[in-house]
């Protein structure tokens, strides 16, 4: 055993310096995408023994990548093949729990292993909730991860996930590992004094600062309001919303972040839109955005074919929440993901073992899907689901009457849902995230694989439905469009037939997406997948000028101190999911 290997068992113990390829498999490879070797995986129990890793990390000169729930889907957290100038350490941070609550849970500072469900669940008592709800909440992501990767979200009123307030550790121009305390709390001076303090919570209300820093993205409302800007509401590369740790990409060693937490709505009313023409869904969209008094909580759209989609594929998922609440997701998530791992030890296991099983045993169940849901997915190609206030549901009932009947021009119809029509519907929309992953899966050895957009279009563009040239639409079995519509944030999803090569066609995609003022990715970070721009590479310089930070995010090099490379060829996301 060389002298790091020895140093990090001494500060971590043995049992949690994972090397052999049995124990490091899972660390190793995305959520979806991504993957490659790595000399070990940490797993340190306490911010100093997260302080002392990193430290001996550095010193040995290896590559350090910061992971928390391993959950992107973009392969941001994870080696991306070997082409890597020095050996990769991956630190997990998954034993890093905490969380505390500042001025009555108005603000919190979290740890770097706190999920968004255990946020949910600490604030929920106080009538009180975090950025993020059923969505990533549910698989288990963490909150730095969300923080670290300027991550979306489905409410309108909240916008990217976005901080000023952080501790983290940067390594700075000498190739030495630096304590910056920027969370607004007094800590001390030295490192690890900082660090245990913090941990333990063992600071005073004296000791927190209240100055210009932001806790979230304060400015999204107005944003997201202007109908007329030719720039999407938000996208990952806004250079606005890069701001140390927040879209810092694994660039720092962060060890908590402080943010805002916002009022639960109590009681709420969920408004379910059908139509055949998607002009009339932008005109309700500017609408619901401009003659109100107040935003709605959440607009989220539905094509046809994801309904469907969404029925047969992620039925299981409805039906697991339903029964078990969403606190309990994570957990079965945890356990698909090994049964995921399976065959791997065992070659008699069909690929993806976990969501195989879940699929077989999903057609056991009746649908998910509530009657008048149904009955509108016959009548209509395009779906809006509108969670409001009761306030406003007050407002948009006797609008929705004119808009509707009174207006020859609107074709479609809207009807009020019943709390349990409501749920189901939101709930059925969730699925639809997962749905093109199982579909691709069940048919793996008839397809070519899976690419998925996250696109940020202009908040003036009429013209939001995707229309593809027939030199790409002849490639694809399958296209799947949801997403968050009132930020005018689509989730393209496009399973491609077999013979295909999906990076290839996302490839083709993209001068599409340009020329119509597109932005991508909108809510999930560059990853492996994309070209990071301009911005957000000087944004990682900044945090790390050595480059030994995760590199290579966003398609940059991975060499040490940012030294220009030959880009090696990549296996496309079809060769690396065999």
């Amino acid at each position: 055993m060389d002298d790091l290997m020895t140093s990090l068992c001494d500060i971590v113990g043995k049992q949690h310096v994972l090397t052999r390829k049995s124990q490091t498999f899972r660390f190793q490879r995305g959520f979806r995408f991504g993957g490659g070797p790595v000399e070990a995986v940490v797993v340190p129990a306490s911010l100093v023994e997260l302080w002392r890793v990193a430290q001996n990390c550095v010193k040995h000169n290896r590559i350090l990548i910061m992971q928390a729930a391993n959950t992107g889907l973009t392969g941001g957290s994870t080696p991306d093949g070997e082409n890597y100038d020095r050996p990769i350490i991956v630190v997990s941070t998954k034993r890093l729990k905490g969380i505390h609550l500042l001025e009555q849970g108005k603000q919190v500072v979290c740890l770097p292993g706190a999920t968004l469900n255990e946020l949910e669940k600490r604030l929920k008592p106080i009538g009180r909730e975090p950025h993020s709800v059923i969505g990533s909440s549910c698989i288990g992501a963490s909150v730095l991860g969300g923080i670290s990767n300027n991550s979306g979200g489905a409410l309108v009123q909240r916008g990217p996930a976005y901080t000023e307030m952080a501790l983290f550790g940067r390594v700075n121009e000498k190739g030495e590992l630096e304590l910056v305390n920027h969370l607004g709390i007094k800590l001390g001076d030295d490192p690890e004094a900082i660090l245990e303090k913090l941990e333990k919570g063992t600071f005073t209300g004296d000791d927190i600062v209240n100055d210009a820093r932001k806790g979230h993205d304060n400015d999204y409302v107005r944003r997201v309001k202007d109908v007329e800007s030719d720039t999407p509401a938000r996208f990952n590369a806004d250079p606005d919303r890069l701001y140390e740790a927040s879209g810092c990409a694994g660039k720092l060693v962060v060890f908590a972040v402080r943010l805002d937490t916002f009022p639960k709505e109590e009681k709420t009313s969920v408004f379910y839109l059908g139509t055949n023409d998607k002009q009339v869904l932008e005109k309700v969209r500017r609408a619901l955005l401009t003659k109100f008094d107040e935003l709605p909580i959440a607009g989220e759209y539905l094509h046809r074919d994801t309904f469907d989609i969404a029925d047969r594929y992620g039925r299981d998922t409805v039906a697991m929440i339903r029964l078990l609440g969403t606190e309990n997701l994570p957990f079965f998530f945890s356990i698909k993901a090994q049964l995921d791992l399976l065959p791997h030890r065992f070659k008699w296991l069909p690929y993806a073992f976990g969501d195989r099983l879940l699929q077989m045993l999903s057609s056991f169940l009746p649908s998910q899907v509530p009657e008048r849901l149904k009955a509108y997915r016959d009548q209509y190609e395009h779906h809006l689901i509108i969670q409001t206030s009761e306030h406003l549901a007050e407002k948009l009932r006797p609008w929705f009457t004119t808009f509707f009947k009174e207006e020859a021009e609107n074709k479609g119809n809207v009807f009020e849902c019943t709390p349990k029509e409501g749920q189901l519907a939101l709930l059925h929309r969730f699925a639809a995230a997962g749905a093109a992953g199982r579909f691709n899966i069940i048919h793996r050895k008839e397809t070519g694989g899976l690419l998925a957009l996250d696109v940020g279009l202009r908040r003036n563009d009429w013209e939001w439905f995707e229309t593809l040239p027939p030199e790409i639409e002849d490639k694809l079995a399958i296209k799947l469009y949801y997403g968050h519509f009132l930020c005018h944030v689509l989730h393209q999803d496009y399973v491609v037939k077999k013979g295909v090569d999906p990076m290839a066609v996302e490839h083709a995609m993209w001068p599409i997406l340009d020329q119509r003022g597109a932005r991508y990715p909108a809510e999930h970070n560059v990853g492996h997948l994309y070209n990071a721009p301009d911005s957000m590479v000087s944004h990682y310089k900044t945090l790390d000028p050595c480059n030994c930070m995760n590199p290579g995010i966003g398609n940059t090099t991975k060499r040490k101190n940012w030294a220009a490379e030959s880009v090696a060829p990549q296996a496309s996301v079809a060769e690396q999911g065999q």
